[in-house]
């Protein structure tokens, strides 16, 4: 084989893309947004598990942590994740009709009866989770 030899290879032709290119439309723009409102989700799967863990310290270490809660800065933050949270959930639910048919009789059940359905289970969640914690 000749050392000096290259195969030819064509230059993939690629359009330019702006960086904010998600922002020309609303459903983009919602799009990314459900998007990066999945760190929040994590980070409130991470303070539980950190809730969980200074509850298996003592009373004394949950209390700083409470303590740190209730500090100004992170209640704020926390206002600001409950929005985010919320609009994540509401995102999905919206698109679980897309993403999952169901058949009754070899029927499609409309879309409306699946949202329905979807928003029904997060209430009923939702009050089971208050019952318990009121409780």
């Amino acid at each position: 084989m000749n050392p000096a030899y290259r195969r030819y290879h064509p230059r993939w032709h690629r359009e330019r893309m702006p960086i904010f290119w998600w922002l020309r439309k609303a459903a983009y723009a919602r799009f990314i947004l459900r998007e990066l409102t999945s760190v929040g989700v994590a980070y409130a799967v991470v303070l539980l598990v950190i809730q969980a863990h200074m509850l298996g310290l003592g009373p004394d270490a949950y209390a700083r942590f409470v303590a740190w809660l209730r500090s100004p800065v992170v209640a704020g933050l926390h206002g600001a994740l409950l929005l985010a949270l919320l609009f994540h959930t509401l995102t999905w639910l919206h698109l679980a009709p897309r993403a999952m048919v169901v058949r009754l009789g070899g029927r499609r059940v409309p879309d409306t009866v699946v949202l329905a359905g979807h928003y029904a289970a997060w209430l009923g969640a939702s009050a089971f989770v208050a019952w318990a914690l009121l409780a």
